[in-house]
């Protein structure tokens, strides 16, 4: 199991990719701390962890509020003694909008909890990584930062902000044996996106497969990557076995952006 003796702490688990992240780093081995506004899909994720013969906890927890983020770094040292692992993946998206048009309340919310949220979770996971010797931490990013798209611009400025904020860190945390990826995910097949396919069909007065495919053609392996196969790539940036790579962007995409 490549996460074995891991502690990490994932924030942002909702219905998709951060459930999925979770019951897959337990599987591996890691004891896993969720961190989310919203407790009822971490409950159950804990259960079914539990289930399996893992183990995981969730605690609530706003990323903008440094009590709340204490709370989550603390509940990891109270129980497992350290922290190794840290995923930043909390969501918040300003609304489909041209950039000058983004609510700029709506703009400073996403920046607050994609930038500063990560930045709070990150000051608070430190110091128990550089207490154990290593560590590792992962952004999540998006594609729409690598290929623009109508109305994704507020999301995008965020996770750009998120992007730089990576490897400012590699370079500031790599003494201290921490390592600082990112995984920049496109299409997720999950929840959400099978929640787009069902509101766009039902306008074009078409099938959700149809636009699946239509989604799907955009890339080489012509399918949506779904939510529990690109969590692995975030398991890999997590793990020993990516030991020598810091300060790196990992597309997660299908193919469908390939960096030159």
């Amino acid at each position: 199991m490549i996460l074995s003796g891991e502690v990490v702490i994932i924030s942002g688990v909702g219905p998709g990719l951060g459930a999925k992240l979770a019951t897959r780093a337990a599987a591996e081995g890691a004891k896993v701390v969720m961190a989310a506004r919203s407790s009822s899909v971490m409950d159950q994720t804990a259960k079914e962890i539990a289930a399996a013969g893992g183990d995981a906890v969730g605690v609530p927890c706003d990323v903008r509020n440094p009590d709340d983020v204490a709370r989550v770094v603390r509940t990891a040292l109270d129980r497992y003694g350290t922290v190794t692992g840290l995923v930043n993946s909390a969501y918040s998206h300003p609304g489909f909008h041209d950039l000058l048009d983004t609510p700029d309340k709506q703009l400073r919310r996403s920046l607050d909890i994609i930038l500063h949220g990560a930045l709070t979770m990150t000051r608070a996971a430190v110091p128990p990584m550089r207490a154990a010797g290593h560590g590792s931490i992962v952004n999540v990013g998006t594609l729409a930062t690598r290929r623009p798209q109508p109305g994704e611009g507020g999301y995008a400025v965020a996770k750009a902000a998120l992007s730089c904020t990576s490897q400012y860190l590699a370079l500031e945390l790599g003494p201290d044996n921490i390592r600082v990826n990112q995984a920049i995910m496109g299409w997720l097949d999950g929840p959400g996106v099978r929640y787009y396919l069902q509101l766009t069909a039902n306008s074009r007065n078409t099938t959700e497969q149809a636009i699946y495919d239509e989604i799907a053609a955009r890339n080489p392996l012509g399918r949506i990557p779904p939510d529990e196969a690109c969590a692995g790539a975030i398991l890999f940036l997590l793990s020993p076995l990516a030991s020598e790579v810091t300060g790196a962007t990992l597309d997660v995409n299908g193919g469908e952006f390939m960096p030159s």
